[in-house]
């Protein structure tokens, strides 16, 4: 057994030049097209090249994978207001404190009643989070696919709940006359 007193196993901190010059290919990224076990599948667009909106168009087809149900609202809110709120606003109306301050020249949207928004499909709100779309920037590297997809669940919530609320006072209008 003379292998077992000469180990040939790689030095722990060995440089991966040295790995390399001994055959072994090490990058420090896993093997393209992995999934991390518990991550959720890829977003199947990717970023249009400058001045093109296919993937753009093409992602109001996606769905949030998340079921609403299990989604922690608490923690939805906490992402956005750490990620979003310092331009969109606390009340996401697009008053956030970085945009008051006169920093950026154009105004963030208005998540409550800017119709482009409220309108806007989660797929497509995906892809500009993740990608960035006009004056914002991608938010890719700050929150996980996960987490991205809880702040548009967040947002999604509150509209529809200005949704619900103006249809209720429409309706109590209707049967006071």
């Amino acid at each position: 057994m003379p292998d077992m007193s000469n180990s040939p196993a790689y030095q722990t901190y060995s440089s991966t030049k040295a790995l390399q010059n001994e055959g072994v290919n090490y990058n420090a990224r896993p093997v393209e097209g992995t999934i991390a076990r518990g991550d959720l599948m890829p977003f199947p667009f990717s970023k249009d090249n400058p001045g093109d909106t296919v993937n753009y168009i093409a992602s109001k087809q996606v769905k949030d994978p998340l079921n609403k149900d299990s989604i922690d609202m608490t923690e939805a809110e906490r992402l956005y207001l750490v990620n979003c709120g310092i331009c969109h606003g606390q009340k996401l109306d697009g008053k956030g404190p970085l945009f008051n301050s006169g920093v950026y020249p154009a105004a963030p949207r208005n998540f409550m009643q800017d119709q482009v928004v409220t309108n806007m499909p989660e797929g497509q709100m995906f892809y500009s989070v993740t990608y960035g779309k006009n004056m914002m920037g991608s938010y890719a590297s700050q929150l996980s696919s996960k987490q991205r997809w809880m702040v548009i669940a967040f947002i999604k919530s509150k509209q529809g709940n200005v949704v619900a609320s103006s249809s209720t006072a429409m309706d109590n209008k209707t049967s006071i006359k």
